[in-house]
């Protein structure tokens, strides 16, 4: 992650009103929430499962 990931954020009064549409338009696949389209969604899930 360290080589890969990026942070950045906006501050807002309503950031949840952002959320939605960036999911949609962005390849969040560690995010599983409003993200079922993403490829590694099932996988994600079903390693999320196993590990709990």
């Amino acid at each position: 992650m360290a080589e890969h990931a990026r942070v950045c954020w906006l501050e807002r009064e309503d950031p949840w009103s952002m959320e939605s549409d960036l999911i949609a338009r962005f390849d969040l696949p560690l995010n599983l929430d409003q993200n079922r389209h993403n490829g590694f969604h099932a996988t994600l899930t079903k390693l999320r499962a196993d590990a709990r």
